[in-house]
């Protein structure tokens, strides 16, 4: 059975106790935008903490994660040139585009990405997200706040998704000119 985390402690909550012995929850309510794609009371962090997983230049912010939601809000950043990993899982992602342009791999097809376009990532299908060199990608991911780990391809699920070579090219780090 997969490992499920869970992100609860990253919820942006504080709880109190009062004399009556009731717990009541305080939620940020409003958290204003800063320049260039930061936002109050949000910690950028680093894009992962595993050590097996090749990335480059990538940064991550937890804007939404409650256990109520039974979701998780993150916004990704990825500098000119960068790109996250190569990985699946079975939680889906859904992905809204906020700047930037790059190229993304969905299970066997490059799409190409411009501001406001929309991605769904199904569950257990290898992805990965590549800025253009030329200026940084940035976009909001939502997931489930339960969620397994990822999976890293093996050096067989390469030689498969390698088989394309436009998807050889891609992994090379540069499809369609990105």
């Amino acid at each position: 059975m997969a490992r499920v985390e869970s992100k609860v402690a990253e919820a942006k909550t504080t709880t109190k106790t009062t004399a009556k012995s009731e717990t009541t929850t305080e939620r940020a309510t409003h958290r204003g935008a800063r320049a260039d794609y930061r936002w109050d009371g949000v910690e950028e962090r680093p894009y992962k903490e595993d050590d097996r997983a090749l990335f480059k230049s990538i940064t991550r912010q937890v804007l939404f994660s409650d256990p109520e939601l039974h979701g998780e809000l993150r916004y990704f950043e990825v500098a000119a040139g960068g790109f996250s990993t190569l990985e699946r899982h079975q939680h889906m992602h859904a992905v809204l585009i906020l700047r930037g342009r790059g190229h993304c791999l969905i299970g066997g097809e490059i799409k190409s990405l411009e501001t406001r376009d929309l991605v769904t990532v199904p569950p257990l299908t290898w992805h990965q997200f590549r800025a253009s060199k030329g200026e940084p990608l940035g976009f909001l991911c939502m997931v489930n706040a339960l969620r397994d780990k990822p999976q890293l391809p093996s050096q067989e699920d390469l030689a498969r998704l390698t088989a394309d070579p436009a998807v050889a090219e891609f992994l090379d780090g540069s499809p369609h000119g990105a």
